[in-house]
């Protein structure tokens, strides 16, 4: 896919690749091989018909194929620019044997591009029935609550999601930059989900301004808690308390939701230095090291603990932090963070390590080599090691289970909780994921609650 050239995309938060124009879609769609028993669907958290789909746009019926994927993914442009498709539907591509499985999910992205910028509305997406009288209310606007909420609307039940912060889309939104999802297509999409009937109020924290048991005598009969991870890990070192530390939460916050990249036109400013490490290797550490990049760092380094081949990131954002110039430090873990008299990062003491056994994770362990310590020298280091659930809520619910990392304990079928009109899912009961398995979790809530109101 054409993309923006890496010397002129550092310089900018544009979107990188610029996706499909018309006849490029067609010819890739026409690659899809239309099998009986497709795999692909079966890689698919949401059950997108994808062979249904792409053989609409093979046959240049745009409109078709985004009224196909609607009927069960109201976030179509969102999952076609950051769902890691090279891990589920693509990876079960019959070509993926010859090493050139079809570009799921760009055509994804293309038929929702398509749909929005020529103002084309699927007209399956309106009510299907009417239920009056039964209000569910969905905590976070999340991709997990969203989807939730939108399959309940669907259904014809009062929907209210209740949004701690002033916009919705969750991490969608405070997490990923413009050059992977641009804002307006996340807003567009929220828009749509809010046609269907759901209603969002914003700046509502459930646990603080209202608790469920009061939203339950208010006559909400049900409740689906996404209300996802937003509790930034740190690696307990000395030294993380010094100015120029970030977590990466408020880092990309920062950046994304208050767009301090684009400071002073906004109120929120951002201190980055000419040297910056991150810490981690995930899709958050890789966005964070690229926003950084663009905010005018000259070296920018990713340190972490254990090989290229371990990396949580998705390939093709490695591919895109390696053509903008970040430099990986693999193998390394931070030990303590150096500051000067003024309390202000300087330095980090790393040392190496050799891969150990496979832990509990299943990637090898990384082991220290001793006497291998190291001074790196930077002005800024973004943590970057993942995020846990924030407790305000769960702290408020009598009796709600919960494991030992805090997470809510629920079916991974039907997302039920221990409480039985308590329904949860995404992140805030598998820890940090990607948007698509926090998406398939609301869908499969939103079935379970349905059942649930209608037993």
């Amino acid at each position: 896919m054409r993309e923006q050239n890496p010397k002129e995309r550092i310089k900018n938060f544009n979107e990188v690749p610029y996706g499909y124009n018309k006849e490029e879609a067609i010819a890739e769609a026409s690659r899809c091989l239309q099998c009986k028993k497709p795999p692909c669907v079966k890689g698919c958290p949401v059950e997108v018909n994808i062979p249904a789909f792409i053989l609409a746009i093979k046959e240049d019926r745009f409109l078709d194929a985004i009224k196909i994927i609607k009927e069960t993914n109201n976030l179509p442009a969102v999952c076609g620019r950051v769902c890691p498709q090279e891990d589920q539907c693509e990876k079960l591509c019959v070509l993926q044997k010859k090493g050139n499985p079809i570009d799921i999910g760009s055509l994804e992205r293309f038929a929702a591009d398509w749909s929005r910028e020529n103002k084309q509305v699927p007209i399956n997406h309106k009510k299907s029935k009417k239920i009056d009288g039964e209000m569910i209310a969905v905590i976070g606007a999340g991709p997990s609550g969203l989807t939730c909420a939108s399959d309940l609307a669907l259904l014809g039940y009062k929907v209210t999601i209740f949004e701690a912060l002033h916009k919705p889309g969750g991490v969608l939104t405070y997490g990923i930059p413009e050059f992977r999802l641009p804002k307006n297509i996340v807003m567009d999409e929220v828009a749509a989900i809010e046609y269907l009937g759901v209603n969002v109020k914003y700046n509502f924290v459930i646990g603080k301004i209202k608790s469920i048991d009061e939203l339950r005598q208010e006559g909400y009969k049900a409740f689906y808690i996404a209300s996802g991870a937003g509790l930034p890990y740190f690696m307990n070192i000395p030294g993380e308390n010094l100015n120029g530390v970030y977590s990466a939460n408020e880092f990309l916050t920062r950046i994304n939701l208050m767009k301090a990249y684009k400071f002073p036109e906004y109120d929120t400013p951002i201190k980055v230095g000419k040297k910056v490490a991150v810490i981690g290797a995930g899709n958050v550490a890789i966005d964070s090291a690229r926003s950084a990049l663009r905010l005018g760092a000259e070296k920018v380094y990713i340190v972490y603990r254990r090989t290229e081949q371990e990396m949580p990131a998705r390939l093709d954002e490695i591919h895109h932090a390696e053509e903008e110039g970040i430099i990986f430090h693999l193998l390394t873990s931070p030990i303590k963070i150096l500051g000067d008299e003024s309390k202000e990062v300087k330095k980090i003491l790393c040392i190496k390590n050799k891969l150990g056994d496979p832990d509990d994770s299943g990637r090898r362990r990384p082991l220290p080599i001793a006497k291998s310590e190291f001074e790196m020298t930077t002005d800024t280091v973004v943590v970057a090691i993942g995020n846990g659930p924030n407790p305000i809520l769960q702290d408020t619910i009598k009796g709600l289970q919960l494991n030992r990392w805090g997470n809510i304990e629920a079916d991974k079928n039907t997302c039920i909780t221990n409480i039985k009109d308590i329904f949860a899912g995404g992140d805030i009961v598998t820890g940090a994921a990607t948007v698509i398995a926090a998406m398939g979790a609301g869908k499969r809530a939103a079935r379970a609650i349905n059942e649930h109101i209608q037993s």
